[in-house]
């Protein structure tokens, strides 16, 4: 329950700097989402690569265990 309120409270607080008044902080909000989207474009790459990576171990991996099963299931028949 306090996360909840404590979540909605700094939601608040995000719409309050960001809207035109008091705190006005839309630029500088904007300059930040600027300068971070490289670096999150980097992180989002590198988590895809990985990904793409394990997935690749993943099929090999799956075939290897395929060939076992088949060798194993010939052998067993040809007994």
């Amino acid at each position: 329950m306090v996360a909840l309120i404590v979540g909605i409270v700094f939601i608040a607080f995000a719409v309050f700097a960001v809207v035109p008044g008091p705190l006005g902080w839309w630029s500088e909000v904007l300059a930040f989402l600027r300068g971070s989207l490289p670096v999150l474009a980097v992180l989002v790459g590198l988590i895809a690569v990985f990904i793409g990576i394990a997935d690749i171990k993943d099929r090999i991996e799956a075939r290897k265990e395929e060939e076992e099963d088949v060798k194993a299931e010939e052998a067993k028949n040809g007994k």
